[in-house]
């Protein structure tokens, strides 16, 4: 398994998707695409703490993959099909309330 580093994302271009961490040791920023934060419920912000692993390319460029972003839960953790049910079932809820009430006021 791939050690697995922290830093603070420095920039975030929030239209392109990515943006470029500052390491917590120092060393040179690393690149991360919003595809390497997985599930997480939000996207990112400049200034959050990231959790990441880093990945090596044939050319010498390195990026992070397999990201986290520091108290922010995944879908995957929250129990994505259970949360999406949910959510869906109060949908519903809702839309009977709202068509019993316009039934009742008519």
């Amino acid at each position: 398994m791939a050690k697995e580093s922290k830093g603070f994302l420095k920039t975030w271009k929030d239209d392109r998707g990515f943006g470029f961490i500052k390491p917590d040791d120092g060393s040179d920023d690393i690149f991360i695409h919003i595809s390497a934060l997985g599930e997480c419920v939000r996207r990112p912000h400049r200034g959050d703490v990231i959790f990441y692993q880093v990945e090596h390319s044939d050319d010498g460029k390195s990026k992070a993959v397999n990201a986290t972003i520091e108290g922010v839960e995944s879908f995957a953790k929250k129990g994505s099909k259970q949360w999406i049910l949910l959510a869906l079932s109060s949908l519903g809820l809702a839309g009977v309330a709202v068509a019993t009430y316009f039934l009742a006021a008519g």
